[in-house]
């Protein structure tokens, strides 16, 4: 009952947040405006400028934003026991992580939908552009090597998921193609392909669908049987490409929207099968009859497992976007707010998103140290339950085979929850793969082609405006980087290097590559986590300029430039660190990073005295837009 209660609870407190502290930022402090002109309606260009209805936006946002962080960070740090992470999970999401996304969202709009980034060099000074979008390459080459390796691992060890994620493509591509051309309702032919998701997931071992999973994926449980994780990184890679260079209505907007059907459907099973559990126990294992009672299998604290970092800073920076993340700042400006149609709908696209994140990773945590003790498979003692299930997974930070046993422990204890509504162990299993999976590819496309932005913009540093012009060859060798399809090339080949880490000691080659992800995860942790510093430092000073109140953004801009900085030197430097593991690609990252931040702090240091109700220089302005007659003379 202990767990219900926590879940229940979650849902509530959320349900409080949106509507007190995040009606209060929106109306008091952001004062947003429904008759105002947004660049989604003034820019429209039918390829990334597209004006789109919240319900539609709040699916392509959520995904996006969610990915895998949520589900292993969390799986992660309950290593740590579940305390510290569901209270750092609860309060950083609502206070932190929420304000971050949807401050984020708000300043993009009211700046042309630029990003971040470039909204930086006007906020603080010319140079904190380049340092930004620096550092944000640096964040999204890791976000799209940890990301593809996710998926990797989920295809390798579940291979029953790899059909319903391959069936999408060419679905959204059909639906994304028939709404932009007929205008035709979404929701209709989504809600088929969500149930043409879930017949491939009932049928996994039969014909077409078996023939499919087990070639790719090989034997369920078993890594490396099908197709070698970096090629699986691969293969996603290239998906990334071609879905960041389409235009966004083709396939990310409807595939993101079936994954979002899929994904708040599979919540609700998921609350629904833990609700069950709490009242009568988890489904009978093999031949037994007799119910499992659930109960939190993990201890409240843990302060030293074995191996694994401290847990202060490390539990903070670990669980990442459960809590907050700098990668929505990019999903915000980079994506979201070329698609807002109404300013009135950020609140519940950018506050919204992320308290249902934050629900997400309240799960995430209650079924690794509960759903898990009503049975996980264990390679050495059949089905574990209880604590031993808990311990099998968690003993120690590498235990089981590392990033792909703490997804495990997701997945498995998830479907434990499907499998007390009485669903087959098999399609239970198969759906929280497909969860996972398909969590991890929006992301990843996503990812992609804001990594393309970034690529673009710095390359447009570099090269002097003339040659920048359609057709123009000059230009130097960057030239080639302000086009989207030689920026989104090198953003997958980075991408793809970083993914090859093998295991820390083990040779470079094409069967260990990829293995070495978990090594990857505080890297991710602190790169991340420091983006959202550095985004919050930009919406900070945007309101300091304006006279507004900065205290809700002032103190998580401190918490958050240190907290990141603080880990990333210690993994840099303690005794078994990347300087003394010799693991050059990290120190390179790490360093780099911790320099940009600096000197961005200290020129932030230096602009803050003189920005004080100084308006940066102003953009011009968005003109009057012609609504349509079938609009009602509204754009919202």
């Amino acid at each position: 009952m202990q767990t219900l209660l926590i879940a229940l609870g979650a849902g509530v407190l959320y349900l409080i947040a949106y509507h007190t502290y995040g009606k209060y930022l929106a109306r008091k402090i952001f004062k947003l405006d429904e008759s105002a002109i947004v660049p989604s309606v003034a820019l429209n260009d039918d390829k990334d400028y597209v004006p789109t209805d919240k319900g539609i936006i709040f699916g392509h946002h959520f995904t996006s934003i969610a990915g895998t962080g949520p589900i292993v960070g969390p799986a992660l740090a309950v290593i740590w026991g579940w305390v510290p992470a569901l209270l750092w999970v609860l309060f950083g999401s609502i206070l932190i992580g929420a304000v971050h996304d949807f401050g984020s969202l708000v300043v993009s709009v009211r700046n042309r939908g630029q990003t971040v980034g470039d909204i930086a060099g006007r906020m603080l000074t010319k140079r904190t552009r380049l340092l930004f979008l620096s550092i944000l390459f640096m964040a999204l080459t890791i976000v799209l090597a940890i990301f593809g390796l996710v998926i990797a691992n989920v295809f390798d060890l579940y291979p029953s998921a790899i059909f319903p994620c391959l069936v999408q493509i060419p679905i959204a591509i059909l639906i994304g193609v028939s709404l932009h051309r007929k205008g035709i309702n979404i929701l209709i032919p989504s809600a088929i392909a969500l149930g043409v998701m879930y017949v491939s997931i009932a049928f996994s071992d039969w014909g077409i669908f078996h023939v499919v999973n087990h070639t790719l994926g090989g034997e369920p449980q078993v890594l490396n049987d099908g197709l070698s994780l970096f090629s699986w990184v691969l293969v996603l890679l290239v998906y990334s490409y071609v879905a960041s260079v389409l235009p966004v209505w083709t396939l990310l907007q409807p595939r993101d929207f079936i994954n979002s059907l899929q994904l708040l459907s599979a919540l609700a099973l998921v609350v629904l099968g833990l609700g069950v559990a709490a009242f009568i126990g988890g489904a009978p294992i093999a031949s037994e009859t007799s119910r499992t009672s659930l109960e939190i299998v993990a201890p409240a604290f843990r302060w030293a497992p074995e191996g694994a970092p401290w847990i202060f800073p490390f539990l903070f920076i670990t669980i990442a976007c459960g809590a907050i993340s700098g990668f929505h700042c990019l999903v915000s400006s980079g994506t979201s707010s070329k698609q807002i149609k109404c300013e009135t709908d950020a609140q519940f696209v950018g506050y919204g998103s992320m308290l249902t994140e934050g629900f997400l990773a309240t799960l995430v945590i209650l079924a690794c140290v509960a759903g898990i003790g009503l049975g996980a498979a264990s390679a050495d003692s059949g089905i574990l339950t209880g604590s031993a299930a808990y311990d099998a997974r968690y003993s120690s930070w590498f235990t089981a085979q590392g990033l792909g046993a703490k997804i495990g422990a997701f997945i498995e204890g998830a479907a434990n929850f499907l499998r007390a509504l009485g669903l087959p162990s098999v399609f239970s299993v198969a759906l929280m793969g497909v969860f996972v999976a398909s969590f991890a590819a929006t992301t990843l496309d996503t990812a992609c082609r804001l990594q393309r932005y970034v690529i673009q913009e710095l390359a447009s540093t570099f090269v002097s405006p003339s040659d920048l012009e359609e057709g123009t060859r000059a230009g130097g060798p960057f030239h080639w980087l302000t086009n989207k399809h030689g920026a989104t090339i090198f953003a997958i080949i980075t991408a793809g290097f970083i993914a090859a880490i093998p295991l820390p000691g083990s040779p470079w080659g094409w069967e260990t590559a990829g293995k070495g992800g978990l090594i990857l995860w505080p890297l991710f942790g602190a790169t991340n986590q420091l983006l959202g510093g550095l985004a919050f430092l930009v919406i900070t000073f945007w309101m300091w300029r304006r006279n507004l109140p900065v205290y809700f953004v002032a103190i998580p801009t401190v918490f958050m430039l240190i907290l990141p900085g603080l880990a990333m030197g210690i993994e840099l430097f303690k005794p078994n660190g990347w300087f003394a593991l010799e693991q050059w690609h990290l120190v390179f990252i790490g360093i780099a990073t911790l320099a940009l931040e600096i000197w961005m702090v200290v020129e932030a240091a230096l602009a803050w005295p003189r920005a004080k109700g100084t308006l940066e220089e102003a953009l011009e302005p968005l003109g009057p837009v012609a609504v349509p007659e079938s609009d009602g003379g509204r754009s919202c």
